[in-house]
């Protein structure tokens, strides 16, 4: 049987939200703080894992994504909420959650969002105005991109928004040169960016690396932006 945990510190909605996952053959486990529910996802390893965005003490549920993912990878995170602005949907996004579910959507609504999530996608169920969709579109299209590149990939994006040329990539990562610009033309191909500038440029701007990375980017993004290899083009990294 299949398993959700929910976590959320109102009863009412926690044990309404249970019983109607549980008559859909859902084996439920409930949460009602951040740590329990991440205790409880490390242990049981669910398919997916709903929890509220506001908790008591002041506690955000947005603030454990990384921490249910680190200890669950494969768990498929939803954040529940009643805030539906860009900012929180981003940064949910951004963080790794499959899926933003504003507590106004009705359960059919929810449901189907977990049968898209456990397909791969991302998602978002907020009642927003038409402004904002074209923006969600970007950033969810974003995601899926740089969600398809390998771990090494992924690496060497973030050297190259990190401000490094192919020579201290060589260094960070202990490979060969020609290993880097199959990494680096790899990247680019899937991020669909036609310079190793492009692409950086495409990771800041969405917001697509970790927030340990994006504490340093300033500064290396400016130097790339200065060279001239970041100018080049694809077929010459």
């Amino acid at each position: 049987m299949s398993e959700a945990l929910i976590a959320d510190d109102h009863a009412v909605f926690l044990d309404a939200l249970s019983a109607v996952l549980s008559s859909e053959g859902w084996a439920v486990i409930k949460a009602t703080t951040v740590e329990d529910a991440v205790a409880a996802v490390s242990e049981r390893q669910p398919e997916v894992c709903l929890i509220d965005r506001h908790f008591a003490a002041g506690r955000d549920g947005l603030g454990a994504v990384r921490d249910l993912i680190a200890v669950a990878p494969r768990t498929k995170v939803v954040i529940l909420s009643g805030d539906g602005n860009t900012d929180s949907i981003m940064q949910a996004m951004s963080a790794g959650a499959a899926g933003y579910v504003h507590k106004t959507r009705s359960v059919a609504v929810l449901k189907r969002t977990i049968e898209r999530v456990l397909r791969g996608e991302v998602v978002v169920e907020v009642p927003a105005g038409p402004a904002i969709q074209p923006q969600l579109a970007r950033q969810r299209d974003a995601l899926r991109l740089v969600r398809c590149l390998t771990v090494r990939e992924r690496q060497c994006l973030e050297l190259l928004v990190a401000g490094q040329d192919t020579a201290a990539m060589v260094r960070s990562l202990g490979v060969s040169a020609a290993t880097v610009r199959t990494h680096v033309q790899a990247l680019l191909t899937k991020l669909g960016a036609h310079s190793r500038l492009e692409a950086a440029a495409f990771a800041v701007r969405h917001g697509l690396l970790d927030d340990r990375v994006g504490r340093d980017l300033a500064g290396g993004y400016a130097r790339l932006a200065r060279t001239v290899l970041a100018e080049r083009p694809a077929a010459q990294v």
